[in-house]
């Protein structure tokens, strides 16, 4: 557990450096870039201080950082040029600005460094075995996962981004490609991800470490996806009470009827 506390105080001494430059900037929505690179970092690190890279070591470092840099690229672009995210004006304005400065440090930043050494810990399980690293099935199923995954979650977010950019669907409600077939493909695909990586932990003989795969997907669920946005498009997009009646709300199925 001394690696898990090391990362730990690699990862606040980042989030605490971004919070200082958040306050400079007065916009807080800089820790969602860091979200997908702060996974990188930790895994990154785990993998150096683990010493001997094996086979199954070195696919994870490869997926990890593949998936981290895309979704930090992606909200990065997403993000460039429009300010402060809805959400961090609402806690500015609720707060206070006069407090929110400081506050958003322990509410936003270290919190988030928190999950990520939380949902982390099938990678800390698969760093830390004394497994031999070989492949195996199991590995095998993860590629497959891992890919089903990566795909919905990056197709997803690629297909919104060029809807969004079309004005003439401003109201409507994007209902082609992967979101055909889940209202979330881009959740969907999050969590198919990090399902992969607790199936290389389990794969190298570290089973309670999952317990990151579940909390991600609680999150993605119960918190702050899924069900968070849902309630705000219901409000925002009278057509997405239709599309919620023919759509799987996460899991991919055919449409109904």
């Amino acid at each position: 557990m001394i690696l898990f506390f090391q990362a730990a105080l690699m990862i606040v001494i980042f989030v605490t450096l971004l919070w200082i430059w958040s306050v400079f900037i007065k916009n807080v929505s800089i820790i969602d870039v860091f979200w997908g690179i702060g996974f990188v970092f930790v895994n990154a690190f785990y993998a150096y201080m683990s010493g001997d890279l094996t086979a199954r070591k070195l696919l994870v470092l490869s997926l990890v950082t593949i998936w981290g840099l895309r979704l930090a690229i992606y909200l990065a672009s997403r993000n460039y040029g429009k300010g402060e995210d809805f959400r961090y004006q609402e806690f500015r304005k609720n707060f206070g600005p006069k407090r929110y400065w400081w506050f958003s440090f322990f509410q936003t930043f270290l919190l988030q460094a928190g999950l990520i050494m939380i949902i982390s810990l099938p990678l800390l399980g698969i760093h830390t075995s004394t497994n031999s690293g070989a492949l195996n099935a199991l590995d095998y199923v993860g590629i497959v996962i891992w890919s089903v995954g990566f795909i919905f979650e990056a197709g997803g977010d690629y297909q919104l981004m060029r809807f969004q950019r079309n004005l003439n669907n401003k109201g409507k409600v994007l209902d082609r490609g992967f979101w055909k077939y889940t209202r979330h493909p881009n959740y969907f695909g999050d969590a198919a991800v990090w399902w992969s990586y607790a199936i290389f932990s389990i794969a190298s003989e570290s089973y309670w470490q999952v317990i990151g795969a579940i909390i991600m997907t609680l999150l993605i669920i119960k918190v702050s996806g899924v069900s968070l946005l849902e309630k705000t498009l219901k409000d925002t997009k009278p057509l997405y009470r239709d599309y919620i009646k023919k759509t799987n709300s996460f899991l991919p199925w055919f449409p109904k009827k």
